[in-house]
Parts: structure tokens; sequence; C-alpha cells
């Protein structure tokens, strides 16, 4: 039994047959390329427009950046792949694979998390508001979103790489490197770090359930809180609910492995949490914001009367 890592990692959700691989290819980059527009587009517009320079609008910013991280992590090697015979990656690239997704999921949770605390206090304690959560807190919210996480990944890749492998092929059938490759058996050490991650990140989702406990309580009371949840809290619920969802689809992903069902769709599952998040995301937030998507439509009225400026200048 080969307990030393291999140079190299094969990618075993990668060996079905891919007979329409070229459409797959052709859908995937669509895809991709519409998550990097839909992401772009909303960065920009906070970006660029000084009135969304609050912190809620920043940690949407922040969520979009967190997609587009993701993304990058699991399309190019995937899109890679798909054109290649061969479905492997090198054990440096199957480490860094894993920190980047790993790190965009726990990213996603805590950011969601912290954004959930910013409409807490918005609707629960609007007079403390602009004193509690400051741009300089805002900036604080935003070291945790991403130090824990890293920190907590890199954590379990140290961890990881100091237990036993059993060749080269990454278990679970998954398209893309997860923390477990191919180790022989489940360490102590590991194990309690797994169950302590698992309980501090299970405690901040049961603060997102009570903290909307607390706004449904405080919306009954008022018609300006009411509408602050339709206008805000709504397209947070429906994104953090979705997160979850997909997660689970994650997890149930691996104990379907080795069933009847088709590669196809377990494959799907075990990568629903980096394909569908960075697009909805968006998708949900700019049509659910009025400033934000009064901005985008200004921003189309403008450029499309210089366009047509430009053309009757030509004249």
């Amino acid at each position: 039994m080969d307990t030393s890592p291999a140079a190299v990692f094969t990618l075993s959700g990668a060996n079905e047959s891919w007979t329409m691989k070229y459409i797959v290819f052709a859908f995937t980059a669509q895809g991709y390329f519409l998550t990097l527009f839909l992401n772009i587009t909303l960065i920009a517009v906070i970006g660029l427009e000084k009135e969304l320079h609050q912190p809620m609008y920043i940690f949407l910013c922040n969520l979009c950046v967190n997609g587009l991280y993701g993304t990058l992590g699991f399309y190019p090697k995937f899109m890679s792949d798909l054109l290649s015979d061969s479905h492997v990656v090198s054990y440096n690239g199957c480490l860094l694979q894993s920190f980047i997704i790993f790190s965009y999921a726990l990213c996603e949770l805590t950011n969601l998390t912290v954004m959930a605390v910013d409409r807490y206090v918005a609707i629960c304690k609007p007079l403390h508001y602009h004193s509690t959560v400051t741009r300089v807190r805002a900036g604080k919210m935003l070291v945790f979103v991403w130090m824990l996480p890293c920190c907590s990944v890199v954590l379990s890749i140290l961890i990881t790489t100091k237990m036993s492998f059993c060749g080269g092929t990454v278990q679970h059938n998954t398209l893309y490197c997860k923390l477990t490759i191919s180790t022989c058996r489940e360490q102590l050490l590991k194990f309690v770090f797994n169950g302590i991650s698992t309980s501090f990140y299970l405690s901040m989702a049961l603060f997102v359930v009570y903290s909307y406990g607390k706004i449904f309580f405080a919306c009954r009371k008022s018609r300006q809180n009411q509408s602050k949840f339709v206008q805000t809290c709504v397209p947070h619920l429906i994104t953090y609910l979705h997160y979850i969802f997909v997660v689970l689809c994650d997890s149930f992903s691996i104990r379907l492995s080795g069933t009847d069902l088709p590669q196809w769709f377990q494959n799907f599952m075990s990568v629903a949490f980096l394909v569908t998040p960075p697009v909805l995301n968006p998708l949900i937030y700019g049509m659910n914001l009025t400033p934000i998507r009064t901005k985008i439509r200004k921003m189309l009225q403008i450029r499309q009367e210089n366009c047509v400026f430009s053309d009757s200048s030509k004249e």
C-alpha cells in the first residue's frame, strides 16, 4: 500500500466518456462568461457609484468578488479537462485547487452571515445602525469574512498533507480536488478539527436563523420595516437558503457515489455550490435592490444615448 502522495492525481469524476464533450464545453464556457459578466457588472456599479458605498452594498460587492474567486478555481481546470483525454492534476495543483474552492465555500457562508448581522442591526436597531456598523467595523468584518475561512482551510490542508495516501485517484467521483485526496484513513486530529470547524460554522448558521427570527418579529410592528425586509432581506434569505441547499447537495453526492444514479447528475450535485450561487447572487440582488437596479438602468441609458450621439455625429 502506497502511503506517499502521488505526483499526479486522477479526477475520478471525469472518467466518464465525454461523447458530447465539445457541446458540454460550449455550454460551460457560456456559463463561465455569464458568471464573469454578471459579477463584474455588479462590482463595477457598486464601485463607481458613491451612493452605494455603504456596508450592505460593500458586503454584496464582496460576495460577488468571492464568486469570481471560487469559479476561477473550478472553471478553467474543468474546461481544460473537457478538451483533454487525461483528467489529471499535480499534487501541488490539487492542494491549490482545494484551497481556492473550499475557502470560497466557507467565505460564502461567513459573508452571508455578516450580511445577516448587517440586516439585523438595520431593522431591529435602526437608530444605532450608523454608529454600530461604521466603515471601520465593516472593514473589520470583511477581514473576518476572508481570514477565518482561509485559516481554516490552510490548517485542514496542513493536517491532510500529514495523512497517508492510497494511490493517485481522487475519491468520491468529483470533478475537482477535495481535501480528502485519496487519504487511506481518518486521523484523530483531523476528526477533531473537522468537528470543531463544523460546530463553529453551524453556530453561524443558527445565528442567522436567530437574527431572522428577530427581524420577522420587528417587521410585524412597522410598515417601514416590512418594506426594508422585502427590499433587502428577501434577496439575502433566498441567497442563503439556496447556498445551504447546494452545499447539502455536495454532501449527498459523496454518499451517492457508487449508486445507480447517472454520473452527470452526481457530478452536477458536487459542483452546484460552485456554479449556481455566482450566477444567481448578482441576478437576485440586481433585480430586487432598487438602488442597484436604478443605477444599472441609468448606465444603460447613458451608454445608449452616447451611441446615438456618436452615430448622429458621424452623419
